[in-house]
């Protein structure tokens, strides 16, 4: 149901909180959802009208997270968002607030309530996960930094949740990573090694999924997993092409890859510079969709219409991400040591060697290269 007029007691009007209490005692439902962010106040009064616990939109994408982080950054993350949201509505959790405690010193001084105990010890907390996440962030900081010395370019996943990017990456990389049809079945980054058709080799990388309306403090607590998607070459956007908020979703990450600096919104509404469009689970289409799908993904050189259940079209996308990456090469003279048989074998696995004259010290290379891998040369020469 729709509010019209959000009663600030209880969200909803007096005539719908009793009629959904009808229901709700009828049905004998213990557990209620609200599609909407409720205050402390709403929620512990809608409790008491129904009879039932009730919790909101940001509430339950909390015990979803909570159930599908599996790292310790995915914890630490989970954690970080519980608490912030916790924090903002002790109110609700205690009974007890009249209570009094005295204590000494930092623990507490006399006349300090529990209410002011837990939002500080919360706040502590808080501070405590911050400061192991930035740690966190330092380590995959070292790793991007370690990845930059290896030879492989780096391509992201992303998109709306449930929107079939696990499966993509599973495809594309004969991998086993955890690929369920439920929101949010991927919270923490998996990078695997990627076979192109060209022969070159790059990183794939999955991503939590995106979803609309994400509460802020679960933006701030969750940007770290979307770290690796700022830090890639090419970033391809997996859509539900079968979903019915396919269009909607698509703004929906957008949005939140605008906030990270990653797309220009162009005029016309145009694919964004830099995106590879995938359009996923044609095969949930039915003839005439379908058809009008692959029309239109031939029409547009950077979308490709594919499923990632059944492998037909994956390798159209693998052929886009190769032309792509070579796109992004220009031709550069390079002077490698006769000696240094490694660097002249990594240029040609990596780059396309347009000339080559030798003389007795010295091969002087004519070679295109990407900007990335023309900077992973240019650091292995510094370590040699």
């Amino acid at each position: 149901m729709r509010v019209a007029r959000p009663v600030p007691a209880t969200l909803f009007g007096r005539g719908n909180v009793e009629s959904l209490r009808t229901i709700i005692a009828e049905g004998a439902i213990g557990l209620v959802i609200v599609d909407a962010p409720l205050s402390a106040v709403q929620q512990r009064s809608l409790e008491r009208r129904w009879q039932a616990k009730v919790i909101d939109r940001t509430g339950l994408i909390l015990e979803i997270f909570g159930a599908r982080a599996r790292t310790h950054e995915g914890r630490l993350q989970v954690e970080l968002a519980a608490l912030s949201y916790q924090r903002s509505r002790l109110v609700r959790s205690w009974t007890h607030l009249e209570r009094q405690r005295g204590g000494f010193g930092f623990m507490g001084g006399p006349g300090e309530s529990q209410i002011e105990i837990d939002r500080r010890l919360i706040g502590e907390r808080i501070v405590r996960l911050k400061r192991e996440l930035d740690d966190v962030k330092r380590t995959r900081a070292l790793h991007r930094e370690a990845r930059r010395r290896v030879p492989y370019p780096v391509v992201a996943l992303v998109g709306y949740t449930n929107a079939g990017k696990s499966t993509l990456f599973n495809r594309l990389t004969r991998s086993a990573v955890g690929a369920e049809d439920m929101l949010f079945a991927t919270l923490d980054p998996t990078m695997r090694r990627l076979g192109l058709p060209s022969g070159k080799q790059a990183i794939l990388s999955d991503t939590v999924g995106f979803i609309s309306d994400l509460p802020t403090h679960l933006v701030a607590a969750f940007r770290a997993t979307l770290e690796e998607v700022t830090e890639a070459d090419i970033v391809v956007h997996v859509r539900d092409a079968h979903h019915p908020d396919s269009a909607q979703q698509r703004e929906d990450v957008l949005a939140v890859l605008g906030d990270l600096g990653l797309v220009t919104r162009p005029e016309g509404g145009s694919i964004e510079e830099g995106l590879i469009e995938v359009l996923n689970k044609i095969d949930l289409l039915g003839p005439a969709a379908r058809e009008g799908l692959l029309n239109q993904a031939q029409r547009n050189t950077e979308s490709v219409a594919l499923s990632a259940a059944t492998g037909e079209g994956c390798d159209g996308l693998l052929r886009l991400i190769d032309r792509r990456l070579e796109s992004e090469a220009r031709s550069v003279r390079l002077d490698v040591p006769l000696s240094d048989g490694q660097t002249l074998a990594w240029i040609y696995a990596h780059g396309e060697v347009l000339g080559r004259r030798d003389d007795a010290e010295a091969a002087h290379l004519s070679v295109r290269l990407s900007d990335a891998d023309l900077g992973r040369l240019r650091h292995r020469q510094r370590v040699h």
